[in-house]
């Protein structure tokens, strides 16, 4: 695997760390197709539950290598998409743990995550319009899912950025920590999750972002969720579940 997007595994959590703190952590080709493999990776380990996305060195992400574009390079795979994740994030959760600066495409990646944790030094903002640009990585469809429509125009149209404990009054960010806590404060987080029933996790998230990416009506979401629950209801961690709370002891999940 790519040193660009560094794969670490701590039991049941991965950590993946965007490693080209000397441009930022901004995305090149190579660092998108690496964040593709990545998740691939994480996607497909049965062992690992939940995932928590950081940068190294002092900022989340500065979004798209402008060198490597000027080039004609842009940081895009064919499978998901921008970054090798803003069109097709991962199945399992993914929590963002954010220090500095995280603009432009780095908002939009830490948006394709489903939980943010941020250092109070930590700002979030979709410069685009200022250089003529548009948020296509995702910023423009997410932000105004996340927060109101004044403000999300208001950060869309002036391209200002915002603080980590605005983003937070907004609903956008889960947790704000000390600078140099976000890591320690997303892994937290991480452990709460990956002690849940990792197929009923899955399950809830695909509810979750299906149910707004594909626009369910109201009674067509009551059929729609039993399609997805079906086999969890139907896995031996679901009887577990219910055999554990019985017995007043921790279940012992198989993922299966």
């Amino acid at each position: 695997m790519s040193d660009l997007i560094e794969f670490e595994r701590r039991g049941a959590i991965a950590i993946l760390r965007i490693n080209r703190p000397d441009v930022r952590n901004a995305f090149d080709l190579a660092a998108a197709q690496a964040m593709e493999a990545a998740l691939d990776a994480f996607d497909a380990d049965a062992d690992l539950r939940v995932g928590v996305l950081t940068g190294a060195g002092t900022a989340f992400s500065a979004g798209q290598d402008l060198k490597a574009a000027a080039r004609g390079e842009f940081a895009q795979t064919e499978k998901r998409g921008g970054f090798g994740i803003m069109a097709a994030p991962p199945k399992k959760p993914l929590i963002a743990a954010v220090e500095g600066p995280a603009l432009a495409g780095g908002f939009e990646l830490a948006l394709a995550c489903d939980l943010i944790v941020a250092s109070s030094a930590s700002q979030f903002g979709l410069p685009e319009v200022k250089r003529s640009l548009v948020a296509v990585g995702g910023g423009a469809l997410r932000l105004p899912h996340r927060v109101p429509h004044h403000i999300a125009m208001e950060m869309l149209l002036s391209g200002e950025p915002q603080s980590a404990e605005a983003m937070a009054r907004w609903g956008v960010v889960n947790r704000v920590c000390a600078p140099g806590e976000a890591l320690a404060a997303a892994l937290a987080l991480a452990e709460t999750i990956s002690a849940n029933g990792p197929l009923a996790v899955i399950a809830t998230k695909e509810i979750a972002t299906r149910s707004r990416g594909e626009n369910w009506s109201a009674a067509e979401g009551w059929t729609r969720q039993m399609e997805v629950v079906g086999p969890v209801l139907a896995s031996e961690d679901f009887r577990e579940g219910l055999l554990a709370f019985a017995q007043k002891r921790p279940p012992q999940w198989t993922g299966r």
